[in-house]
């Protein structure tokens, strides 16, 4: 966990990284659940001896199944703000898949806040540029700026109040 700021204060930390998160494992139970969920079932996340003929050599994790796991590990990973009533995942300005995640494969975040904007009294809009590791591997898996809406007590805020709502 991070220091607790006030969020008028959160302009002052662009630039800072947070993370490493913990490693998480791609199982091929998480691959398949995903497929599931999404009704995405092409070969080369499912069936691992088809998979295996590839030029991945087995299967491997759906992107988007990485690009799920942001809040996960990320989470605890940034800034936590005085007076939070609660925070939202507000989207992407950019999202990449530089490398295919093997299944039986480990990864883990990082993120820099590159920037934060006051939308409205209470409403802080903070941009991450976050990179998915794989361990072991030079090229990420992934590079996003992931876009965070944090929703403040403003009157806590306000007074400098660092409890959590």
């Amino acid at each position: 966990m991070g220091e607790t700021i006030r969020a008028r204060d959160l302009p002052s930390l662009v630039g800072r990284t947070y993370g490493p998160s913990a490693w998480i494992e791609i199982t091929q139970g998480r691959v398949n659940h995903f497929a599931d969920a999404t009704g995405d079932h092409q070969f080369i996340h499912v069936d691992p001896e088809r998979a295996a003929r590839t030029p991945f050599g087995g299967t491997i994790a759906h992107g988007f199944l990485t690009l799920s796991l942001l809040p996960q590990l990320t989470a605890g990973h940034g800034p936590q703000v005085a007076g939070l009533q609660m925070g939202l995942n507000y989207g992407s300005d950019k999202v990449r898949f530089l490398q295919p995640v093997r299944v039986g494969s480990r990864i883990r975040a990082r993120q820099t806040l590159v920037a934060v904007t006051e939308r409205q009294a209470g409403q802080w809009l903070a941009k991450f540029a976050v990179e998915v590791e794989i361990e072991n591997q030079d090229k990420p898996a992934l590079i996003a700026e992931a876009l965070a809406l944090y929703i403040v007590n403003d009157r806590a805020d306000q007074k400098g109040d660092k409890s959590h709502a």
